[in-house]
């Protein structure tokens, strides 16, 4: 017996690796919401505390745990370190924007 899959012309597989890449996408975004709405608590639990906005040294660890999960997953290690450091701007601005 041979699977569905085993059937899929290539343009029928195409068509679904675009559909599962446009749900990822749509899943990412979510994520990101989420991270940008953490970070706006974060940062408003920073300004009761009397801490700065922006904290390098954590940011640093962000973008080394990440490059290191980058690694271990396969991913260009370089690439992931410019998106986390775009996410990171994304989280902080949010935080210097809301009082």
């Amino acid at each position: 017996m041979t699977s569905s899959k085993e059937q899929e012309s290539p343009a029928d597989e195409l068509r679904r690796c675009r559909d599962e890449i446009a749900k990822l996408d749509k899943d990412l975004i979510a994520l990101l919401r989420r991270r940008v709405d953490l970070a706006l608590r974060t940062g408003t639990l920073k300004r009761e505390i009397g801490l700065p906005i922006l904290d390098p040294s954590r940011e640093a660890t962000v973008i080394r745990e990440a490059v290191e999960s980058a690694r271990v997953q396969g991913l260009a290690e370089e690439t992931v370190r410019e998106i986390f450091w775009r996410i990171l701007a994304l989280s902080r601005t949010a935080q210097e924007e809301k009082p």
